[in-house]
């Protein structure tokens, strides 16, 4: 079975594109509200470029200051509706 996934917009500095992000499931437990909570988490890499940032410096080693591929780690919790 296919892990999880959520599609939604991710907009940095102003550049929007849809992004679809595969969830690993944390756990299911009983908050404080007596509400069944869901988590997952993430680990996505995007392309900076691909949102406009585009600043960079060379460094003495003759290799590039910050990398083109940036990795977005995020944790995820929801609640069933009511």
């Amino acid at each position: 079975m296919a892990p999880p996934r959520v599609t939604g917009d991710l907009t940095i500095r102003g550049v929007t594109r849809q992004v679809t992000l595969p969830l690993d499931h944390t756990g299911t437990a009983v908050d404080a509200q007596g509400l069944t909570r869901v988590g997952f988490e993430n680990r996505t890499v995007i392309n900076r470029k691909d949102y406009g940032i585009t600043y960079n410096a060379v460094l003495e080693t003759g290799g590039v200051m910050i990398s083109e591929n940036i990795t977005l780690e995020s944790d995820l919790s929801a609640v069933k509706a009511a």
